[in-house]
């Protein structure tokens, strides 16, 4: 029996553009290399294609800086996908442009039309449930649009929130398996994985909790040694993968593809 949650045949990524020295950061800690995203991204790919998956390269959107993250434009689902609303404007038009792939792709195609707003990067699909953090970019609204969708293909949702000044939900925490999180010390405290087993990032690594478990791998941001060390000891095949760019723009593993 696969886990529809961390085992995966198909993954959609988008080449990030020259646009993305415009990409939107919570705080400015310098502008991303080209050069160097590129190459982390190719990487992040040929890690992805090695699980055996295939993986849709979509090419550079030059009009949307931030369209390397295709991660906040849908949630993709066993039952079919979901077209997200971004909180953050100038990134909705990355929405229209994502759709038509997940058309191909699946024969119920349903959409947030809001007036709320919901970004993939908030939301964390386990076994059990599909957890929503609450943000600066997802609100009750989108919240509770996403719910009734959901329930129709039988899922249950439940709303989390977010730590103030963390930008999304999953910044701070990633699924390592069927009843395994790996998260920050802050949101675990939360309570909100009460009944799972958590796996806490190192101290002054809390980056690295942006992760991503596809098929074999748990790919990590590069950088945080003691981290990836617990990782390894736990009997994950841990794979490093540099994040120095996408972290300029508040962005990390899980942002970087649509897996399903």
């Amino acid at each position: 029996m696969t886990d529809p949650t961390y085992e995966f045949t198909r993954a959609v990524t988008r080449r990030p553009s020259a646009g993305i020295v415009n990409g939107l950061r919570a705080e400015d800690i310098g502008t991303p290399d080209l050069a160097k995203m590129e190459e982390a991204h190719a990487h992040y790919v040929a890690t992805l294609k090695k699980t055996g998956a295939e993986v849709i390269e979509l090419p550079a959107l030059e009009e949307y800086p931030d369209a390397v993250f295709v991660e906040d434009t849908a949630l993709c689902l066993p039952q079919g996908a979901v077209m997200m609303r971004p909180g953050a404007p100038t990134r909705m038009g990355e929405v229209a442009e994502m759709e038509p792939t997940l058309r191909r792709l699946y024969d119920d195609v349903r959409r947030i039309e809001g007036p709320g707003h919901i970004e993939g990067g908030d939301i964390l699909v386990t076994v059990r449930e599909i957890l929503v953090g609450r943000s600066d970019r997802t609100d009750a609204a989108g919240v509770a649009e996403l719910a009734e969708i959901v329930s129709d293909w039988g899922h249950k949702l439940r709303e989390v929130f977010t730590p103030p000044g963390v930008l999304h939900f999953k910044t701070d925490c990633s699924l390592l398996d069927g009843e395994t999180i790996l998260a920050t010390k802050r949101l675990d405290a939360s309570g909100c994985f009460e009944g799972y087993r958590v796996l806490h990032t190192a101290e002054g690594e809390e980056a690295a909790a942006n992760s991503i478990r596809f098929n074999q791998f748990v790919l990590c941001p590069a950088g945080f040694p003691r981290t990836a060390e617990m990782l390894s000891n736990a009997g994950y095949e841990v794979v490093q993968i540099s994040n120095s760019e996408c972290a300029k723009l508040d962005g990390g593993m899980s942002c970087l593809s649509l897996r399903f």
